[in-house]
């Protein structure tokens, strides 16, 4: 089936603040939940990361990337090679993980899903809203199908089948958060596509917001360790 007529993919260069405000926000949430997290397992301070509010910080936090991911890629002009950078780093953290965390390394955290997702997105775009709904609502049916299926291998964990005894710290399979990304890009469609104006009437020109939302990549890849180094001083000062 052939999918709608794109228009000529753009760059941000007049950047949609709400776009950087949720980028921003989800930074934000995600500094936040693993601030909890790393002072309950390092500083052994009386908390539970695990508790609803607590959870529901970080969950929001992936679920909004994954959003915004979507969103983006309409704009984007080199999906592919943005994926593969993204990627890239996702591996980096498995084998990070894997020396200090061994039974709980990242094996398909939020940024191998991010990588991979945008390297799909130049298909994914071509397909019609229709074909997307119907993706999007098969990725939730066969996540929740894969969450109850235990296999013997490990080679299906991307896409949410899982082996007895696994565990890791962040793993967001494509299914069914697939769902999210699709959702993304639905919203690109109807609200950005077919836009020359922008979405709303006043412009949110933070530069803090821009800050972050520029550099949300290297802040989630460097905020981890600054905040153990933090941690380990506090401890020991």
């Amino acid at each position: 089936m052939r999918g709608e007529k794109q228009p000529m993919k753009r760059e941000m260069e007049t950047r949609h603040g709400e776009i950087d405000v949720l980028r921003a926000f989800a930074i934000v949430l995600m500094v936040i939940f693993h601030l909890v997290y790393d002072l309950k397992q390092f500083a052994g301070v009386s908390i539970d990361y695990q508790s609803p509010f607590w959870f529901t910080i970080g969950r929001a936090s992936a679920l909004l990337f994954m959003f915004i991911s979507g969103l983006s890629s309409g704009f984007s002009s080199a999906p592919f090679r943005r994926g593969l950078k993204v990627l890239s780093y996702g591996m980096l953290i498995t084998v990070v993980t894997y020396l200090f965390m061994k039974d709980e390394y990242v094996r398909f955290g939020i940024l191998h899903f991010l990588g991979v997702t945008m390297i799909l997105s130049p298909l994914l775009l071509r397909l019609s809203s229709w074909t997307i709904w119907g993706l999007a609502g098969s990725s939730v049916v066969l996540g929740l199908w894969f969450k109850g299926q235990v296999l013997k291998t490990s080679l299906l964990l991307p896409f949410g089948l899982m082996y007895n005894g696994f565990g890791s710290i962040d793993y967001y399979p494509l299914f069914p958060y697939l769902a999210v990304t699709l959702l993304g890009i639905l919203a690109y469609r109807h609200f950005y596509a077919q836009r020359t104006d922008p979405l709303f009437p006043f412009q949110l020109n933070s530069r803090l917001t821009k800050w972050l939302s520029r550099n949300s990549l290297g802040i989630y890849l460097l905020h981890q360790p600054l905040l153990l180094l933090i941690i380990f001083v506090t401890k020991h000062l």
